[in-house]
């Protein structure tokens, strides 16, 4: 069965948000409410497991090195047999589901490249947990496979990369394990990516590959070290993580659509960083997601990057402190500095929670319906804001959501579920005093990330 939530017969939860102006908006039509709040969600996050996360953390680092140039026959050593255990736990995790995942491996050839000189096969290692209604349509957590130490092309040298990104990888491990108790409506991909440390190799197929097929990709979760909570700078905190997010890449449609509407912090991969921040401060208590609004960290990349490159909404999450002794740096003693990523280095616990952030926003969405397309705005010179969209088709769609904003507000800050209508206008609420998207509901509770609109309603 869909992921539903069960609320109580005959009990009309409040709405959500309060409307900003003199007098509240109406509704075109009375609308059962769905729930605010899909119970399951609690039940995913208790049953991420630190354990096993550090279980597995631990098996990836014992490979000594996963470079991208490293070893690939040897059995205990080296990518080949890192990526060939990722693959086997796949294998173990579909059948304790009664075979639920498609697990699969992508090969291809890379050659004459600065950090690949000569011809290297990589690959990516990743389980589709297909949907029931929208089988096409994806979410997917991924992480990454490889390590390096301080010399990027030392291919031998121990680079156990527990935190960077063993991490990455375990997480996806263990939500898969997670959510393959359940059933969707859309598609869920976990991924382990390879060559990321080379040069973004792994993603850049992947999206090359979804772009060709026309996967319809409604979001990507990367996921890029993931267990550290002890900054270089002498912070530790484990209740604060990062979601960086890019703005749109622009064209002259882009920047004339901004002009007029608005929306230059609202393009699809913003809107799936807020709803990341949203699951999580829904379902997860004492964790708060930044949202940092720009692609990665000064002059550093991800395997986020190239999905965003093929026009695809896609996120980096991490860790909010980075100790930099602990990344990309052999591992030595120096001058009373213990360098390197080594398992001792890690905090299971808060890789754990992080980990339950992807789970509840993949199964969310993976829940939801596909995100209204479509949507139009209209309002000038007039006391109220007419919003419209095309219809979803989904046999579990309760409505749609209308999200404002003040223009300075970086969240969302009112919404109103408006039914299952395509066309609302919200009563004095003016159209130059904020920013406004369209989310589509399921009778679950669980929402599309909201889509802002970029054409003119006439």
């Amino acid at each position: 069965m869909r992921l539903l939530a069960h609320v109580a017969s005959g009990i009309l939860l409040l709405l959500a948000a309060s409307v900003v102006g003199p007098e509240p908006a109406i509704a075109q039509e009375t609308a059962d409410v769905p729930p605010q709040v899909d119970p399951r969600m609690y039940d995913i996050v208790e049953a991420v497991s630190a354990d096993r996360i550090e279980a597995d953390i631990r098996t990836l680092a014992s490979f000594g090195t996963r470079h991208t140039l490293s070893d690939t026959t040897s059995e205990d050593r080296g990518i080949g047999a890192a990526r060939r255990w990722i693959e086997a736990e796949f294998d173990n995790i579909s059948a304790a589901c009664g075979d639920c995942l498609e697990v699969e491996t992508q090969r291809f050839v890379v050659a004459g490249e600065e950090r690949i000189p000569d011809s290297t096969v990589i690959v990516n290692v990743y389980a589709v947990q297909r949907g029931t209604t929208h089988p096409d349509r994806y979410v997917i957590m991924s992480g990454d496979i490889d390590s390096r130490a301080s010399d990027v092309m030392n291919d031998s040298i121990d680079a156990p990369g527990a935190n960077d990104n063993a991490s990455g990888v375990a997480g996806a491990l263990e939500a898969a394990r997670v959510l393959s108790d359940y059933e969707f409506g859309s598609s869920i991909i976990y991924a382990a990516l390879s060559g990321e440390e080379q040069g973004l190799f792994g993603g850049a197929h992947m999206a090359g590959v979804a772009r060709e097929e026309g996967w319809q990709i409604a979001g990507v979760l990367n996921n890029d070290m993931i267990s550290n909570i002890e900054g270089q700078d002498g912070v530790i905190d484990n209740t604060v993580y990062r979601v960086f997010s890019q703005y749109n890449m622009p064209t002259d449609d882009d920047r004339w659509s901004e002009r007029y509407f608005g929306g230059e912090n609202d393009s699809p991969s913003r809107n799936l960083a807020r709803n990341v921040a949203r699951m999580t401060d829904m379902y997860i208590p004492n964790l708060d997601a930044m949202l940092i609004y720009r692609l990665d960290r000064f002059g550093r990349g991800g395997h986020h990057t190239p999905f965003n490159n093929e026009g695809f909404p896609a996120v980096r999450i991490m860790e909010a402190h980075e100790d930099y002794t602990e990344q990309h740096q052999d591992v030595r003693m120096e001058d009373g500095i213990d360098y390197g990523d080594t398992i001792d280095q890690i905090y299971p616990r808060y890789a754990a929670r992080l980990t339950a952030a992807n789970a509840i926003t993949l199964a969310g969405m993976a829940d939801a319906p596909p995100a209204p397309a479509d949507v139009k705005i209209g309002g000038a010179v007039q006391p109220s804001t007419t919003l419209a969209w095309e219809p979803v088709d989904d046999p579990e769609l309760a409505g749609y959501k209308i999200y404002w904003r003040k223009t300075t507000d970086a969240r969302w800050q009112h919404s109103r579920f408006v039914g299952n209508v395509t066309e609302f206008t919200l009563e004095n609420v003016i159209i130059d005093n904020y920013l406004f998207g369209v989310s589509a509901v399921g009778t679950g509770g669980n929402e599309s990330p909201v889509v802002f609109p970029t054409q003119l309603l006439r």
